[in-house]
């Protein structure tokens, strides 16, 4: 099972971690905010997770770890 980790003060909600994501489980927030006022990506269901790391590798400011 992977763990997805997102660094909620640098993202910048441009999602293109959720459309990289073969399983679909990763989304951006629709209620809580980061300190520069954007959205951020979240897992929404980690016992899901494959571990590919496909959101990491699309993510350009590198907010995103995947651990096995």
């Amino acid at each position: 099972m992977a763990k997805i980790t997102v660094n909620f003060e640098k993202c910048k909600g441009c999602g293109l971690c959720t459309t990289a994501c073969p399983k679909k489980i990763v989304e951006l927030q629709k209620k809580k905010r980061n300190s520069k006022g954007y959205f951020t990506a979240v897992c929404i269901d980690n016992d899901a997770c494959i571990g590919c790391k496909s959101c990491a590798i699309m993510c350009p400011d590198c907010c995103i770890t995947v651990e096995r």
